[in-house]
């Protein structure tokens, strides 16, 4: 076996500590991770929850929303939760009236607020009970003073709010935050708040370390940052059900009638209903209750297949300058299919994410400095071979 280059093992070498070290490129990983998610399909099983669409207005209006709870009181759910702040203007305060009368008939109402970290002065402060076993260093979580969107407090008294607030630095289609701190105490956001009334856990019984898990009575782990943010997969809103409003007001009416349903909703009972507003884009804030009622969650391969890639590669950089150019650019493309491939596989199965940076760059640096340095002797050369004179 061709001795490796001293120089391909100090680069590679060098380009692996890098990468493990330096939290700008292990960011940078997630641009291979968007991709791998945009291309995978999670093997997760359906989720016990119905997310209804209540259309492109924003807010809906108070008579689609009590229309949204009177549906699905029919069929007697445990928890709702509507992601979109029900801030109404005065002009529609006896619609409103129609919305509280559905709201009270709900055992478990969580309606969106958003959090702002610069409050009216002049308004007064909101208490928001948290979480009071928190351990970890809480600097880094998003940090808010004052609420900036609620419902009115009519509207409050009868349910649980739950706070969307999406930071620019995590709307990046893979991180939702589930943990806020607000004047000083821990608080959940709405997918965590949604999610532990639909399994009837209170916040005493929550655990969280900040920065590793959080940890539920039944021993289940929640992994999160150290911003509070959990990793998604947005694909796994499509194991809930989907419906829209007036799917559901069909249901309901056919259901009272006894006819026939053309949607069975009988098993809304033991599932939790997220409605929503219509958009294009993936509905975050729904992967990540999917993701914790599935406990289906994003991980990170283990660091040390990081280091065994880098020494496969930097040991094998020397047989590497046996092959001839072209072969080295087929094969290293060929890899790197194969390893994009590979890597869709794993996610969509398992859940797990392959880094992609560090394994094609080193490849890949492997393959240029076997092309750049000298051929060793015996090694496959490209040979033109004249043609012979014509024949007089």
């Amino acid at each position: 076996m061709e001795r490796p280059s001293i120089w391909v093992i100090i680069v590679v070498l060098l380009l692996g500590v890098l990468f493990l070290r330096e939290p700008r490129f292990q960011r940078s990983e997630e641009i291979f991770l968007r991709w791998l998610v945009r291309h995978s399909q999670p093997s997760a099983k359906s989720v016990p929850m119905t997310i209804v669409d209540l259309g492109k207005e924003n807010p809906p209006a108070p008579l689609d929303a009590a229309l949204l709870l009177q549906g699905t009181l029919e069929f007697k759910p445990t928890v709702i939760a509507v992601e979109p702040v029900l801030q109404w203007p005065d002009q529609v305060k006896d619609q409103e009236q129609i919305f509280m009368d559905q709201a009270m008939r709900v055992p478990k109402l969580v309606l969106g607020a958003e959090l702002t970290a610069t409050p009216d002065p002049d308004a007064p402060v909101a208490e928001i009970s948290g979480f009071s076993n928190v351990t970890g260093r809480r600097g880094d979580l998003p940090t808010f003073s004052g609420i900036e969107h609620q419902p009115d407090e009519d509207v409050r008294i009868l349910s649980t709010l739950g706070f969307i607030n999406l930071p620019e630095e995590n709307a990046n289609e893979l991180h939702v935050p589930l943990l806020f701190q607000y004047r000083g105490e821990v608080v959940p956001s709405f997918p965590l708040q949604a999610a532990l009334l639909w399994m009837r856990i209170t916040p005493t019984e929550v655990k969280i370390d900040i920065g590793s898990a959080i940890t539920l009575p039944n021993g289940a782990k929640i992994p999160i940052n150290a911003d509070g943010t959990l990793m998604v997969n947005p694909q796994l809103a499509q194991r809930a059900r989907h419906i829209t409003l007036n799917e559901l007001l069909l249901a309901t009416q056919q259901h009272q009638s006894g006819a026939a349903t053309s949607i069975r909703l009988e098993d809304i009972r033991a599932q939790l209903i997220v409605a929503g507003i219509e958009s294009k884009s993936p509905d975050l804030l729904a992967a990540a209750i999917a993701a914790i009622q599935s406990q289906t969650f994003v991980r990170r391969v283990h660091w040390t297949f990081d280091c065994a890639i880098v020494l496969i590669v930097a040991l094998m950089s020397g047989a590497l300058r046996r092959f001839s150019r072209v072969d080295l650019i087929i094969g290293a493309v060929a890899f790197t299919a194969a390893y994009c491939l590979i890597a869709v596989g794993i996610i969509s199965a398992y859940s797990i994410w392959l880094p992609g940076w560090l394994p094609l760059g080193a490849v890949w640096i492997a393959v240029l400095f076997a092309i750049v340095l000298p051929k060793p002797k015996g090694a496959a050369r490209t040979v033109t071979i004249a043609a012979p004179p014509p024949t007089p």
